[in-house]
């Protein structure tokens, strides 16, 4: 296999979903270790956690639908992504105070950051 088709095999490889769910992952994972050097309180370290696994588990089960929508109407894909996070941040809030009782600045602020970072790279992803 020549050198430029083995670049092209490799970013196939990395184009949509797969790609996504490795640049999730690498984010989430790097932005739940330097949260955990800023927030150092009782709780807030499995609050970043929690926070973490909620992130990937949305982003990763909203992406395909997303990406199906955005292929028909951008902007009703980018609505139907930013629709999901804010309802998914409102119901973790709640049961983050109500039923977790983990400390809320940490659970969302950390939640919010997750969401973040994989918003900026998730128009990467979605034409591919």
């Amino acid at each position: 296999m020549s050198a430029p088709s083995l670049i092209a095999s490799r970013r196939r490889m990395l184009a949509g979903f797969p790609g996504f769910a490795v640049a999730t992952l690498a984010l989430t994972v790097a932005a739940a270790w330097l949260l955990n050097v800023g927030f150092r309180g009782p709780g807030d370290r499995s609050a970043i956690a929690v926070a973490a696994a909620v992130a990937i588990v949305v982003q990763l089960g909203a992406f395909p639908i997303v990406r199906a929508l955005a292929a028909r109407n951008l902007m009703l894909g980018w609505g139907a992504g930013a629709f999901v996070r804010v309802a998914s941040l409102v119901a973790y809030a709640i049961a983050a105070d109500k039923v977790l009782l983990l400390p809320l600045p940490a659970a969302l602020i950390s939640l919010f950051v997750f969401y973040f970072l994989s918003m900026v790279v998730e128009p990467l992803f979605l034409r591919t």
